[in-house]
């Protein structure tokens, strides 16, 4: 294998795929990135197993081949380089030597063969989705996803596919995220699967706000990805997802409006003095007011005052700080409604003027 390339024709791949190559493997080729040389293009390929990424760009491939190196290295090695040096990388042996300028580096390699690959993943289904909207999707649930939960399908983001939405749901059983976009082409039949913590963050990283459609492909085990140049492509949770739709409140009774960054504030100043560990405030809901207050074991206290539209009965409720701030850092619009039923149950968060996200908190005692 011998190819020669701008400095950017092999950094530019290398940064899309380096997310899933971990410094401490439990196989050596696994700190390895493939790389694939022919037909004028280089394919770069990073794995850990779960979640499985793929990079192409132009190069001038002088000899064909594949062979793996170590990623992190060569990653270094490219990003310290000048930026429009040419690289020449050439495969001699069990070495590839990488020439730029007056530099030269000698990396020792892992034969290609004994690198895991999916090659086909028998998807059942496939959507064509705007950039934009599978990343909205991702940006607005992700945060509610279980950390490390015993109840494994939590460590995880629900897709949702139907004959015109496409659905993402995260919850980690004490708060729930849900966001939907329309299709114009939807699947003919309804699924739902599990992508793994990983796998949604990867997704994240690489996705743009481009207008540009891509291509996402559902198969019994996997989900692929195509992005431009980037092939993403992750193993499912094998789980059923709870039934979310039962802990979403229908129609509370009592629906409270305030100004969301007026709210939002407020709450970020209430939590400097809330207990470090529990994170718990009080709301007090009264005619057009919001009474905020938090205390921790210190005997010290916060209190903020809100005008707010509200006309039910007066109410008392505990919530965690952070997930109302989460949630409140995702909506979009001026406006938030806070849907309440009463002390004991979960709130309902909408925006006033953005429709498909809706985002459930449960009440906590204090």
């Amino acid at each position: 294998m011998k190819i020669i390339a701008k400095r950017e024709a092999i950094l530019t791949p290398l940064q899309a795929v380096i997310g899933v190559v971990e410094r401490r493997q439990t196989m050596p080729i696994l700190a390895n990135v493939l790389l694939s040389a022919k037909s004028g293009q280089l394919s770069i390929t990073a794995t850990d197993l779960e979640v499985e990424l793929l990079a192409t760009s132009e190069v001038d491939v002088q000899r064909s081949g594949e062979v793996t190196v170590p990623g992190r290295k060569l990653f270094d090695i490219c990003r310290a380089l000048p930026e429009h040096t040419e690289i020449n990388m050439t495969l001699d042996g069990e070495r590839i030597t990488v020439r730029a300028k007056r530099s030269r580096f000698t990396l020792s390699t892992l034969p290609a063969p004994e690198f895991p690959t999916v090659d086909e993943i028998n998807a059942g289904q496939t959507l064509r989705v705007a950039q934009r909207d599978f990343k909205k999707l991702l940006e607005k649930t992700h945060f509610s996803m279980a950390q490390q939960d015993v109840r494994y399908y939590l460590n995880g983001l629900l897709l949702e596919t139907s004959s015109k939405m496409l659905k993402s749901v995260a919850t980690d059983g004490h708060r729930l995220a849900m966001c939907e976009v329309k299709l114009d082409d939807g699947s003919k039949t309804g699924q739902q699967v599990i992508v793994p913590r990983k796998g949604v963050l990867e997704l994240q990283r690489i996705l743009g706000s481009e207008d540009q459609d891509l291509d996402v492909a559902i198969g019994n085990s996997h989900i692929r990805v195509q992005i431009g140049d980037i092939r993403f492509t992750s193993k499912l949770i094998d789980g059923r997802f709870p039934d979310y739709s039962r802990v979403i409140p229908v129609k509370p009774p009592h629906v409270l409006t305030a100004v969301r960054d007026d709210l939002r504030h407020a709450l970020q100043r209430a939590a400097i003095l809330s207990n470090e560990k529990y994170r718990g405030i009080r709301f007090g809901v009264k005619e057009n007011a919001l009474v905020i207050q938090a205390h921790n074991p210190e005997q010290e206290e916060a209190e903020e005052e809100l005008e707010v539209g509200f006309d039910g009965d007066a109410m008392e409720i505990g919530f965690n700080v952070n997930y109302l701030l989460d949630a409140l850092s995702a909506i979009e619009g001026e406006e938030v409604q806070i849907g309440l039923t009463d002390g004991n149950s979960s709130c309902l968060i909408r925006s006033i003027s953005e429709d498909g996200c809706s985002f459930v908190v449960m009440p906590m005692r204090l």
